[in-house]
């Protein structure tokens, strides 16, 4: 940018040794006049400018041409905010969220980042585990800049304390997201948070350090207790010293706890005996037992449930849940092949959850009736994953294929299924629209090639590699739970015209590979990759990806 250039339809170029050529240079066009010449700024940043008697972008009000920067991408933006002084101010006052490298040389740049972008209000600060991060100081600053902040990410900023985010959360009181991780503050920064920030709506918190097992003060409720709707707890030490706040939140709507250490019965079993709102609950690897789901069943208005490696439920929880929660949309069940729940909880979701349009079932050892219990009672059940299991056949896989009139989209993996199985689906389920088969080693690939031919319209995914032994595990929520309520980061390589050639916003990979030994000695809290994200991943076609630009 910077050197002269023509609009389409111009066929004369100045001559770049003419001295005058920052002067006006006019060519003659049938309609109209086009003048090239380029500006260099007091502080040597190069901008180039293109101006016409007709140029109508040049006649745009600000607000058109913010809106246009919007559409935008964030390298798009970057290249537009070089094309004149005026389209530098107005794509800087335009971007409202911001990605910035969190280190601790982030603070001697933050006057000129800030009076750039004086219109943030989503704002993800990162900083590298091998990197000192910003201080109290920096974010303090941070947090003067922009009171109009709405949504804040913090990750792996170990240099702030509860000092640092209690003044934070008293300047940015319009807060409605926050979200942090792999952070050395407390209870008492994340309180001052809580009762400053009267509008939060979304909270996620991820390997706080400052609350451990030692912990005498509880987490919340606050002034946010009214306005929360979701709560998500990721590899906690002391989960449960949010109690408060997750029992006070009264409109809570989506709650989930992963990998949280400490005793959630008695969490579950305090929101039970209030009224509640819940929709969402997600389970996953949590010292929770049978008298935790009786809790759940308390849920009226529950629709989602995931519960994933749970070793201490049984039947009799699910039954309890299938009972009373007769809203029930989406069921995941990961038993971790414990035998603990089977056809007896499955038998009961099937005869009291005529709702459900989603279930997967991961070391969950069936046979036909229980699968056949669900299959017709359940008329709306449309995506289907089996996975793991010792019994499902043939014979299982054929009561689907005859039972589920309504199914679309079926995932089999690991099942001791064959092509004899696989074939009813040549006739079977009429609205199937794709069909996933991993690591069955008695389905061929031209039984995959027959069933393509046989249903054109069919989506066949067939992987008949070996089953691995660990291959199995999964979790419902790794991976992709936490974007769920994050907001996403804003890709941006450099700003350095704007900040006097400092590199201070880039675009950074999630440091959050550091996992305390801990956890991976109790309760095998870590391990393999999502498999239920995995199945239905791309199966999904509501998501939208986000605008980095707007």
């Amino acid at each position: 940018m910077g050197q002269s250039s023509s609009i389409p339809g111009s066929t004369h170029r100045p001559s770049p040794t003419n001295p005058t050529h920052h002067h006006h240079h006019r060519t003659t066009t049938p309609r109209s006049e086009t003048y090239y010449y380029s500006m260099t700024d007091p502080d040597g940043y190069q901008c180039g400018n293109i101006g016409t008697v007709d140029d109508y972008i040049s006649e745009l009000p600000d607000e058109c041409l913010a809106s246009i920067f919007h559409f935008l991408s964030s390298g798009d933006r970057k290249n537009a905010s070089l094309v004149s002084k005026h389209w530098l101010k107005i794509e800087g006052q335009s971007r409202h969220r911001l990605s910035l490298n969190a280190q601790s040389n982030l603070l001697v740049q933050i006057p000129s980042l800030f009076s750039r972008f004086d219109a943030v209000t989503k704002l993800a600060l990162r900083c590298d585990r091998r990197s000192v991060s910003l201080d109290d100081d920096a974010l303090t600053l941070i947090s003067l800049r922009c009171k109009n902040l709405t949504r804040l990410k913090l990750r792996a900023c170990r240099e702030l304390t509860d000092s640092g985010m209690a003044a934070f959360a008293r300047n940015c009181k319009n807060l409605k997201k926050f979200s942090c991780g792999s952070c050395a503050f407390g209870v008492k920064g994340m309180n001052a948070v809580l009762d400053h920030c009267a509008s939060l709506e979304e909270l996620s918190v991820k390997r706080l350090r400052g609350v451990n097992d030692a912990v005498e003060a509880p987490v919340g409720p606050g002034l946010a207790a009214s306005s929360l709707r979701t709560i998500c707890l990721k590899e906690l030490y002391n989960g449960p010293s949010f109690g408060p706040l997750i029992v006070g939140a009264k409109n809570l709507k989506t709650l989930k706890l992963l990998r949280c250490l400490g005793d959630w019965d008695k969490v579950l079993e305090d929101i039970g005996r209030r009224k509640n709102c819940l929709v969402e609950v997600h389970l996953e690897r949590l010292q929770v037992t049978d008298a935790g789901l009786m809790a759940v069943s308390g849920f009226p208005d529950l629709e989602i449930l995931h519960l994933v490696k749970t070793p201490e439920c049984t039947n009799s929880g699910i039954v309890c849940v299938a009972e009373h929660c007769k809203l029930l949309r989406k069921l995941h069940i990961d038993g971790w092949r414990t035998n603990r729940i089977g056809n007896e909880g499955l038998i009961s979701i099937g005869k009291h959850c005529g709702n459900l349009q989603e279930l997967v079932l991961i070391g969950v050892n069936l046979n036909a009736g229980s699968l056949e219990a669900v299959a017709t009672n359940c008329q709306r059940l449309e995506r289907l994953a089996l996975c793991g299991s010792e019994t499902i056949g043939d014979a299982e896989i054929s009561c689907v294929a005859s039972k589920c009139v309504a199914l679309k989209k079926l995932c089999i993996k690991g099942c001791p299924v064959t092509d004899q199985g696989i074939e009813a689906f040549a006739w079977g389920c009429p609205n199937l629209v794709k069909i996933k088969v991993k690591k069955c080693r008695g389905v061929t690939s031209d039984l995959a090639d027959w069933l393509r031919v046989r249903r054109g319209s069919l989506m066949v995914n067939l992987d008949v590699c070996e089953v691995e032994a660990d291959g199995l595990d999964a979790s419902a929520s790794d991976g992709a739970q936490e974007d769920g309520v994050e907001f996403p980061p804003m890709v941006m390589s450099q700003v350095s015209g704007a900040i006097g050639g400092a590199s201070a916003a880039v675009d950074i990979p999630s440091s959050s590979n550091w996992r305390p030994s801990i956890f991976r000695s109790r309760l095998g809290l870590f391990g393999g990759r999502s498999l239920v994200a995995c199945t239905f991943r791309r199966w999904s076609n509501g998501g939208s990806g986000s605008n980095d630009s707007s």
